[in-house]
C-alpha cells in the first residue's frame, strides 16, 4: 500500500494536466489530485459508514482504486464524478466485506413501519439532517444515500445490491418517511427547510 502522502510543495494545473502527471507518477501531482478531492470523498464515505474509522478506511482503500485505476478515466466527464463513483463502489464492497455491515445491509421488508408520505416544513440543519441518516439500519442508509444523495435509479441500485428494482423504491419511501418522522419531532429554530 502506498503512503498517502508525505509533504510537498503544491503547485496548480488544470485536471487533464494532472490525470496526465499522475499517470507518469508524479507525487506532487498525485498529492494535489488527493487533496482536491479528498475532503468532499470523505463526506460520502461517511455517509455510508457508521464510524470515522470506517470512513476513513473507506477513504483510503477507495483513492488506491483511483490512482490504480486512473488509466482507465477516459476523459469524458469530470475526474471528481469519476472518483466520487469508484468511491461509492468501495464503500458498498466494504459494507458487503465487513460483517457488522453486511448483516445490516440485508433488506427486511418488516424492519420499519410504513409512515404517512406527507412534505412537511421541516426545520433542521444539513449537518443535523446528515446525522439522521447515518443512523437508518445500513441498508436503508445505503439505499437513500444512493438514490437521494448519489443519483442512482433504483435499478441501478437494485443491480448493485443485488435487489429488486421494487425492493428498492420501497426501502427508500420506508428510509425517507423514517426521517420525516424524525424530523418532524426535531425541536429549535433551525433555518425551515422544505424537505422532499
Amino acid at each position: 500500500m502506498f503512503e498517502l502522502f508525505a509533504s510537498s510543495p503544491k503547485y496548480c494545473m488544470n485536471t487533464d494536466s494532472l490525470v496526465k502527471a499522475c499517470l507518469r507518477g508524479n507525487e506532487q501531482a498525485q498529492r494535489q489530485l488527493y487533496d482536491a478531492f479528498a475532503s468532499q470523498m470523505m463526506g460520502v464515505c461517511y455517509r455510508f459508514t457508521k464510524s470515522i474509522e470506517d470512513a476513513e478506511d473507506v477513504l483510503q482503500e477507495g483513492f488506491i482504486k483511483v490512482f490504480t485505476n486512473l488509466s482507465q478515466y477516459k476523459g469524458d466527464g469530470e475526474v471528481g464524478a469519476w472518483i466520487r463513483k469508484i468511491i461509492v463502489n468501495t464503500a458498498l464492497a466494504y459494507l458487503k466485506k465487513h460483517r457488522h455491515y453486511s448483516n445490516e445491509l440485508l433488506i427486511n421488508e418488516d424492519h420499519m413501519h410504513v409512515i404517512s408520505d406527507d412534505h412537511p416544513e421541516i426545520n433542521v440543519q444539513v449537518k443535523e439532517l446528515i446525522e439522521m441518516i447515518r443512523q437508518l439500519p445500513v441498508g436503508y442508509q445505503t439505499i437513500f444515500n444512493m438514490h437521494a444523495i448519489e443519483g442512482y435509479s433504483h435499478i441501478e441500485i437494485g443491480k448493485l445490491l443485488g435487489i429488486s428494482e421494487g425492493t428498492s423504491r420501497s426501502q427508500y419511501m420506508r428510509a425517507r418517511n423514517q426521517l420525516i418522522c424524525w424530523l418532524q419531532k426535531q425541536p429549535g429554530e433551525s433555518k425551515k427547510t422544505s424537505y422532499a
